[in-house]
Order: structure tokens, then sequence, then C-alpha cells
């Protein structure tokens, strides 16, 4: 009876402990095929201000940055002598970065043939204009600030 004992008691000892090897999981595997699932060309949270931080739908929110940052840039450029300078210019498309520090960049994109010769001087007067532009915060991709860049046109002349 003691050796029946035992011997249950071993034999269930040795069924129920996992010594047989483990299935390892490979991290990179694991991490690539995560990093394969997520979409890079979309972002959870678009760029925002404070005054949009508080709209709730996501679409609204993304609306009211892009009026928000097109009415600042126009802003800044009206009181400028950009319309005088470059009397043909009616509208500007600018490239907007936005970094996950929150720094912002806007440079001019799609310049005419008129415009190319004074690129630099259209580079200069963007940069000088709007050196004190507002607090941004960035894009968010699972939690984590993200850069973007998007095409915006700025109107400079109304008529």
């Amino acid at each position: 009876m003691r050796y029946l004992c035992l011997t249950i008691f071993l034999v269930s000892l040795l069924t129920s402990c996992q010594w047989r090897d483990k299935v390892k999981v490979n991290e990179e595997l694991l991490l690539q095929e995560e990093l394969n699932k997520i979409d890079w060309t979309q972002v959870d949270a678009y760029p925002s201000v404070d005054q949009c931080d508080s709209l709730l739908d996501e679409t609204e929110r993304r609306a009211c940055f892009f009026d928000f940052i097109s009415t600042y840039i126009q802003s800044k450029l009206e009181t400028d002598t950009l319309v005088s300078v470059f009397p043909t210019i009616d509208t500007l498309e600018v490239m907007v970065t936005v970094f996950p520090d929150s720094r912002i960049t806007i440079e001019p994109t799609k310049t005419s043939d008129s415009l190319r010769f004074n690129a630099e001087k259209l580079d200069s007067i963007l940069k000088i204009r709007l050196q004190d532009f507002p607090a941004i915060n960035p894009a968010l991709k699972r939690g984590v600030p993200v850069k973007t860049q998007f095409i915006l046109p700025v109107i400079l002349k109304v008529d």
C-alpha cells in the first residue's frame, strides 16, 4: 500500500510539473508582427491646439485645427508686405510639419515659376512672421507623439 501511494505520488508529481520544454516566444518576431499590424499612414489623434481640445468629435477637432492654423498664418501674413512683394500670389500652399516635441515648421510648396527666383525671400518672410507660433499638441499614435506633415492652402488675397 505504501509503494502504491508513493508511486501514485511520484507519477502525479512528474506529470503535474511542466518539466517539458516550454515554447519560447521570440520577442523580435512578436514585435515585428505587431509593427506590421500598425497602419503607419494614419494617426490615432491629429495635432491640436488648446482651443480645439474641448471638441469631442475627431473630425471636428481636425477641422478646428486646420482652420486655426490657416487663419493664424493668414493674419500674420496680412500685416506684411507679402502681397506687395508678390502681387501675383493670391493663395500660397505651405507644408506644415508638427514634430513630436511640439516644434512646428512651415515651408512654402509648389511655388510657381515667378516665385522660384524669390523662394529664399518668401521662405525668410514666412520664418520671420511665424516665429511666435502658438503651442501645438503633436499627433498621437498609440499614445506616443509622432511627426506629422500636411499641405495647407493659405489665402492671401480675397477679391
